[in-house]
């Protein structure tokens, strides 16, 4: 009877632990067209659109993001995101009209969704950005871009961003 109860108890513990790895539709909430609208640290507002499709023979991510109001007005970027089936992962990759190019791979933290850096050494300081996607709706979400200089153990808000989809 213990063994019974010591397998069952395993068994939804495992289910429990697998229903939060990520799957190739962990981030389909994004997909569609997106209004982006945000204050930065000097009180000045901001709009943007964010327009996320599939491509690819409907596997890969791709996000088109523009800034149209605000003091960076004209700031474009765009973003390739795929879920590889072998390591059960999610990788992303964003370039931008700046030069920028950010590496990164995705989680889940509870009801969180997150594409994380890798740690990087910039004078001489351990630095690690994240994306967090949360309080998830059918027509809006939050997205925060976080940093870390502490390993992770405390990440400070660089950019909030609230989504509404559009109609």
């Amino acid at each position: 009877m213990q063994k019974l109860i010591l397998s069952l108890s395993f068994m939804l513990l495992s289910n429990i632990a697998f229903s939060q790895e990520l799957s190739p539709d962990s981030f389909n909430f994004w997909l569609g067209k997106w209004k982006a609208a945000w204050v930065d640290g000097q009180g000045n507002p901001g709009e943007g659109t964010n327009h996320i499709y599939l491509i690819t023979g409907d596997k890969v991510l791709h996000e088109n993001f523009e800034i149209l109001s605000g003091p960076n007005a004209g700031y474009k970027g765009t973003s390739i995101s795929v879920f590889n089936p072998n390591t059960k992962a999610w990788h992303q990759t964003w370039m931008d009209n700046q030069g920028g190019n950010i590496v990164l791979t995705g989680e889940l933290q509870g009801n969180k969704r997150i594409f994380k850096t890798a740690q990087q050494t910039t004078n001489g300081q351990q630095i690690q950005s994240r994306m967090v996607f949360y309080n998830i709706e059918q027509d809006q979400f939050t997205w925060d871009w976080e940093g870390t200089t502490d390993g992770g153990k405390t990440w400070s808000l660089n950019w909030r961003i609230e989504y509404t989809r559009l109609k």
